[in-house]
């Protein structure tokens, strides 16, 4: 919101407008707007949360210290939705393909996040959402940002390429080399299915090569393994906060991610 006003400021040559054309002064400021989110309106919606018992039903897991848990004030997710929404809708560019995904996602899970909260609060169900509805959401969630990254034209990644046959750039590479330099890297934003694996060296995964076996028509049917694995990550991550539920006493901060 204030990247458009302050262009358009900027366009009037209002002094200081063009600070905010830097990614840098924006994704600062995003994160003190966040801190300050949290540490002032957290706070009290916490106390709020405890005024009007919302608190954590308990699961009988047989684990020693698991009824201190009892009263823990649930729906603290409401703390991170603010904290993430609020910074990006006043410093993003809310026409980026990233920022919008980014934006449904957090809207989903936390709609997820917020019905189990309210059918284990209010409808006194301690088991909460059930987990096919919650699988269900998160594979859809998964198949729509899948879809997008795949066939969107606005997602691409940055590969190393050396432009071959042409001599300017073997005039400039025998330059250079003469004058004892590195070599011009040349970089090319492109549609692929690549991806980086952590950890590993020579990282890069492609997906294609999972349908090698397609032959010619590997690039037709690649985009059902590429949106497959982002199901099953988007679905992962999401879960993996709440292995651990009933066990840490965490659930304010963690429920969110249902």
């Amino acid at each position: 919101m204030f990247y458009y006003l302050f262009r358009y400021l900027d366009m009037l040559d209002f002094p200081g407008a063009g600070v905010f054309q830097y990614i840098s002064f924006r994704a600062a400021m995003a994160i003190i707007t966040s801190l300050i989110i949290s540490m002032i309106f957290g706070k009290r919606i916490i106390r709020i949360l405890q005024r009007q018992q919302i608190g954590e039903e308990i699961r009988d897991l047989g684990l020693e210290g698991q009824i201190q848990k009892k009263g823990t004030p649930t729906m603290g997710g409401l703390i991170i939705l603010g904290s993430i929404l609020i910074p990006c809708i006043l410093f993003a560019r809310l026409d980026n393909t990233y920022i919008i995904l980014m934006l449904i996602t957090t809207i989903w899970l936390g709609i997820l996040g917020f019905l189990d909260d309210y059918i284990k609060v209010f409808r006194k169900n301690k088991d909460g959402l059930h987990g096919k509805f919650k699988i269900v959401g998160q594979i859809g969630l998964g198949f729509i940002v899948g879809i997008t990254f795949y066939f969107s034209d606005d997602v691409v990644i940055r590969e190393k390429i050396i432009i071959e046959n042409e001599p300017a750039k073997s005039e400039i590479l025998e330059n250079l080399n003469n004058a004892d330099t590195e070599p011009i890297v040349i970089t090319h934003e492109i549609k692929s299915t690549k991806t980086t694996i952590p950890f590993f060296k020579n990282n890069e995964f492609d997906y294609s090569s999972l349908v090698a076996f397609l032959g010619k028509h590997k690039h037709r049917w690649v985009w059902v393994v590429f949106v497959l694995a982002v199901i099953l990550i988007v679905t992962a991550v999401s879960n993996g906060a709440n292995l651990t539920d009933g066990l840490d006493g965490l659930t304010t901060g963690t429920n969110i991610f249902y």
